[in-house]
């Protein structure tokens, strides 16, 4: 999992309430184990007109925002099943930051265990950062975890909180694999003299 420390560029203004999973990833899409190639997915169903072609009015179809890494959305954001395929689509897009006043819990966990940062702002706060955001690529966002801020393009500077150990882990690029990695000596340690204990294990 990559690191998160420090991110300024183009943030995407989504300005919807109850952002389900499915708006995310349309079930069809969940037949895959992989965490790559959903991004081509990704809010399938406003992304894209009833022949395949691409919908002009639909944020990310925008030329200033086709690069975006930070969306700005409404409140209780990935909202609905569990499915952890939500945030592989929005990270293989190239999303790695999601500002919204509220998320469903389960979404939100599920980013920080796939290297997306959801940060939890108040409602003023995501409404000013929306407007900044419609100003498209001449508008950057810059979200520094360590100091826990988020910096609009005119330099207003929000602080939020985020739980110690889920910043510890995005900033070291640690996912649950990660975690178990770093206890690498001790399992081995354990495996060695376990192997010695019983050998006909």
């Amino acid at each position: 999992m990559d690191k998160f420390e420090t991110l300024t560029g183009i943030a995407a203004p989504l300005p919807l309430i109850n952002v389900d999973t499915d708006m995310i990833i349309p079930k069809q899409f969940l037949k895959t184990i992989k965490r790559s190639g959903l991004g081509v997915n990704l809010f399938d169903e406003m992304r894209y007109l009833d022949d395949g072609s691409e919908n002009p009015d639909f944020v990310l179809n925008k030329p200033a925002y086709r690069s975006a890494q930070i969306i700005v959305a409404g409140d209780n954001f990935g909202c609905g099943s569990s499915r952890e395929h939500a945030p592989w689509a929005l990270l293989d897009f190239g999303i790695r930051a999601v500002i919204a006043p509220s998320y469903a819990d389960i979404f939100y966990n599920n980013c920080f265990k796939n290297g997306i940062l959801p940060i939890v702002l108040p409602q003023d706060q995501v409404d000013a950062l929306m407007e900044d955001a419609k100003n498209g690529e001449n508008a950057r966002i810059t979200i520094d975890l360590e100091n826990q801020t988020v910096t609009g393009s005119d330099g207003t500077t929000y602080a939020f909180e985020v739980d110690a150990f889920k910043k510890h882990c995005l900033m070291n690029g640690l996912d649950d694999i990660g975690l178990t990695m770093e206890k690498g000596a001790s399992i081995d340690a354990y495996e060695k003299g376990m192997s010695q204990e019983r050998p006909w294990v």
